[in-house]
């Protein structure tokens, strides 16, 4: 059984499931907007709708967690016969979680995907002619470090800063814009302002992820998109004087 006294299946709004992290008192997903809508919708299908022309096209999972938004990218790239090659790069800090996802209910448009897991579970890494995954278990902070230019897309799906805030400080986002191309995108379920301030004070343009079926969520890159709307982070900060980005001395 995947309950146990550290993680708790709870349905999500789709009737897909999702679990409760007794650790961090939180869920992996949003249960009202679905643990696979929230996936699709705040970070694969706004990333791919960037990206999604690229031959190769690299990939950032922060954090792999139950493994959603590495799976929902498979079932994305395949439902719209995609050729391109897909890396995926993962840190987990949680091994125990890793092994018991054998036991964790998937939806099913994740079905024949799943042997992946076991893989990653084994070896550490997946390959075929269209992915290549790579699972890190360890620290995502210092894994970020080894990347260089190197990203199209980062998903930044930690728990959230009140649980986890060492995964949403400007320092982080420094190393993440470090590892990203310098025209790649960042997606993330946070529209919390000073989230938005740890990404604005490195240079990232902010924009609002809107749409029918799902809350508002956030896309950030290092230049300019088009499709979305920009955030006016200058009007932000004038009316919120008192609200600083998180930052690792302040923690």
């Amino acid at each position: 059984m995947f309950d146990d006294e550290l993680y708790k299946v709870v349905k999500s709004a789709d009737g897909s499931s999702t679990a409760y992290s007794k650790e961090y008192d939180e869920c992996y997903h949003s249960t009202k907007d679905g643990a696979l809508n929230e996936s699709l919708t705040k970070h694969i299908k706004p990333a791919f709708l960037l990206k999604g022309d690229l031959e190769c096209i690299n990939i950032l999972d922060i954090c792999f967690g139950l493994g959603f938004n590495t799976l929902s990218t498979l079932y994305y790239h395949k439902k719209n016969n995609l050729n391109s090659k897909v890396y995926i790069y993962s840190p987990e800090l949680d091994a125990k979680l890793v092994k018991s996802l054998k036991n964790f209910t998937y939806p099913k448009e994740f079905e024949g995907f799943l042997h992946i897991l076991e893989s990653l579970d084994k070896q550490g890494f997946y390959e075929d002619k269209y992915f290549y995954i790579e699972l890190f278990l360890g620290d995502g902070r210092e894994y970020v470090k080894k990347f260089k230019n190197h990203f199209d897309i980062v998903y930044q799906d930690a728990f959230s800063p009140s649980t986890n805030p060492v995964l949403w400080t400007k320092e982080y986002f420094s190393d993440i814009k470090t590892s990203m191309k310098d025209d790649g995108v960042l997606t993330t379920y946070s529209t919390a302002l000073r989230v938005r301030l740890s990404l604005y004070t490195n240079g990232f343009h902010i924009y609002l992820n809107k749409g029918n079926g799902y809350r508002n969520a956030t896309i950030a890159s290092p230049k300019e998109i088009k499709g979305f709307d920009k955030v006016d982070m200058e009007h932000k900060i004038r009316c919120n004087p008192d609200v600083v980005a998180y930052s690792d001395k302040i923690l």
